[in-house]
């Protein structure tokens, strides 16, 4: 089983990655509409982690964006290199993620993360990081919104609430992709805008309140993360 090491100059410190963000977040393109929802190819990326081991598993899911089938999986097993610092979870992720994309032969069109893009403390979380490295349009759908809060949310299908920073910036919204469930917490990334996104959210998440690339991308790294660890 071949393991993803961190590149020779990954940052290794705290120090160190907040440079490369400030340094990255300046490339950041958030005024492109990005592929129109349904068409071509979407492919949803997620880790797991076996952290007595130091290992990471990364799953990349492309799926026809308009029938939700899939059309390739890949995946990657990674060392954990970074300490865990909020804010900073990128740095123990992306090398593996961008190996289990590098695998893929189709796509990957517009790309799902499981985390935050611009709905960052310092406005570059893992799909703006992943989008800028890798040049693709990449938007974030997460689970929880980390440091912001919303208010006046209904409860329909489709009802949004801006998250908005002190600075008065609206920079991710909690989306109901589901009636009567909790939201769901999308940002733009990279070369989509922040209404394309939710649009993708809503598209993807036809059944469930999670985007469809998320669920598969969720239970295939969490099946290579056992086998990875013998069962």
């Amino acid at each position: 089983m071949k393991i993803v090491e961190a590149p020779a100059d990954w940052p290794a410190n705290e120090e160190a990655a907040l440079a490369v963000q400030d340094e990255l977040r300046e490339r950041v393109v958030l005024d492109e509409p990005g592929p129109p929802p349904g068409s071509g190819l979407v492919t949803g990326v997620d880790v797991a982690y076996d952290d007595e081991r130091d290992v990471v598993a990364a799953a990349a899911v492309v799926l026809d964006a308009a029938t939700l089938q899939v059309v390739e999986e890949a995946t990657a097993i990674g060392r954990i290199t970074f300490p865990y610092v909020p804010g900073l979870l990128a740095f123990r992720e992306i090398p593996t993620v961008l190996a289990a994309l590098e695998s893929l032969t189709a796509g990957p069109g517009l790309v799902v993360c499981d985390g935050y893009g611009r709905a960052h403390p310092r406005r570059f979380g893992l799909a703006s990081h992943l989008g800028v490295l890798t040049g693709l349009p990449v938007i974030g759908v997460a689970k929880n919104p980390f440091v912001f809060s919303y208010d006046g949310l209904g409860d329909e299908r489709g009802d949004f609430a801006p998250l908005v920073a002190d600075d008065g910036e609206e920079v991710g919204r909690a989306l109901r992709t589901q009636g009567g469930v909790k939201p769901v917490f999308v940002s733009a990334g990279h070369r989509v805008t922040l209404d394309a996104a939710c649009t993708h959210a809503l598209w993807l998440a036809r059944n469930f309140r999670i985007p469809e690339t998320t669920r598969r991308a969720d239970a295939l790294c969490r099946r290579a993360l056992r086998e990875a660890s013998g069962g």
